[in-house]
């Protein structure tokens, strides 16, 4: 029977340190294991792709993992072009990894923070104008296709793109005059014993708030009512088919109609964004437009979408000094 040796290795300058002779690609199988019982499939499908692709190149073959390791890695991967929300995501994933080793009485506990430059330009949001929203939906509603009214709907409710792709007619209530978001699809990253492929899966939404309910403008009510007694409940809207179109064949469609009609080629996040940025000038409070975005705390829309311009701000002042 092989001998354990276990090393305990104290480290003034905030270092964790092996307590077990093992590798952090050792721990991160261990880590998979026990994990994909608790996460979904696509979530841990995501977890993988942060693993192979960040965590075991830089951090795989090591027996330690220090602060000032993950600060620099941080720093050359923006660098390197990754976005600092992405970098996070793979920060979150090592933090849940040395947390797994600690418990397991592989390392010795230590705090690490990862700081980023402050002076990094935030890039603007993707928004269409309401020339060019008016242009989209108006040509939308002249030129009917079922993929046509998928992109009316993401106008209309600010939808995702995976929202939209997995919503069939039994999420469509003419009676309440509500759109029941219950699922997403998505084409996922499997990684199988080092071989990837890919899969379509019908899932329910990424966290409990995206499963809302979504009251249809009146217009988009009267356009689904010519359908609720002649489409097949099991049917998706956007194919009316027993197939659902997958997110990306959906964007490029999306992506072919904006050159046609000559406007701004947005990411299809871009009708999110725009339903929110309408729903702000509306002067629409701030937690209703938090609910129907299905995001999990207001802070989120608030960061998105509450930007005031620079006539919003001197008709606030000018209001404030007339109260003197």
């Amino acid at each position: 029977m092989k001998e354990s040796f276990i090393k305990y290795v104290f480290d003034q300058e905030g270092g964790i340190y092996m307590v077990e002779d093992k590798l952090l690609k050792d721990i991160i199988e261990e880590w998979k294991e026990d994990k994909k019982q608790y996460v979904k499939k696509s979530t841990f499908a995501a977890y993988q792709l942060l693993i192979q692709n960040h965590i075991l190149p830089r951090f795989g073959e090591k027996k330690e993992v220090k602060e000032e390791d993950v600060q620099s890695f941080a720093l050359e991967k923006l660098s390197a072009g990754l976005s600092e929300k992405t970098i996070k995501d793979i920060i979150i994933v090592l933090k849940m990894i040395l947390k797994f080793a600690v418990k397991n009485g592989y390392l010795d506990y230590v705090q690490i923070d990862v700081k980023f430059p402050t002076n990094q330009q935030k890039k603007e949001l993707e928004v269409f104008s309401k020339s060019d929203q008016k242009k989209f939906m108006n040509y939308l509603r002249d030129n009917f296709t079922f993929k046509n009214l998928g992109i009316f709907i993401c106008l209309s409710t600010g939808m995702r793109i995976g929202e939209i792709c997995g919503l069939r007619w039994q999420d469509v209530d003419v009676d309440d005059g509500v759109i029941m978001v219950r699922h997403t699809l998505q084409r996922i990253y499997i990684l199988d014993e080092g071989e990837r492929h890919t899969e379509i899966i019908l899932d329910t939404p990424k966290t409990s708030n995206s499963i809302r309910d979504i009251p249809m403008s009146s217009e988009l009510l009267r356009i689904m009512k010519q359908f609720n007694k002649v489409v097949n409940d099991d049917y998706f809207v956007i194919s009316n088919d027993i197939n659902p179109i997958e997110p990306r064949t959906y964007r490029n469609y999306y992506k072919r109609l904006c050159k046609k009609l000559d406007i701004p080629e947005l990411k299809f996040q871009g009708l999110r964004h725009s339903f929110a940025t309408r729903c702000i000038e509306a002067n629409g409070d701030y937690k209703t437009v938090s609910v129907l975005l299905g995001h999990s705390n207001i802070s989120t829309t608030l960061n998105l979408y509450v930007h005031p311009n620079k006539e919003q701000k001197k008709k606030l002042i000018n209001k404030m000094l007339k109260s003197l």
